[in-house]
């Protein structure tokens, strides 16, 4: 996953709990592309205040993370779903009961999964 994608990824699951100076900065930074500079300027702060208040704001959103991993856990179980769907359709698909069985007992683990996340 690319920088830019991580960071807003960890915005929608976090940033609510930045202070609403940090959110409009990261939210001007990271989703609307702005430079430090027209940070700076925008914001009556100094490019090396912009990089830093931005910095500690990754250090956060990284910081619940690692304690929380919603981000992390939603990943788990988006990749089950799509399991899950998959199997569905190919539950569909057959007609052949042992193919249908070992199906349903593979969407049997994958909510066993889900349940544990």
């Amino acid at each position: 996953m690319n920088d830019i994608a991580k960071k807003a990824i960890l915005y929608d699951f976090y940033g609510e709990l930045l202070t609403d100076h940090q959110k409009k900065v990261y939210e001007d930074a990271v989703m609307n592309d702005l430079s430090l500079s027209e940070l700076a300027s925008e914001y009556g702060i100094s490019r090396q205040g912009a990089h830093d208040l931005l910095k500690r704001c990754d250090a956060i959103l990284e910081d619940y993370e690692n304690k929380l991993h919603l981000v992390a856990r939603f990943g788990e179980l988006k990749s089950i779903a799509s399991d899950m769907v998959e199997g569905l359709e190919a539950l569909r698909k057959t007609d052949d009961p042992d193919t249908k069985e070992k199906i349903f007992n593979r969407l049997k683990e994958q909510i066993s999964l889900m349940e544990e996340l």
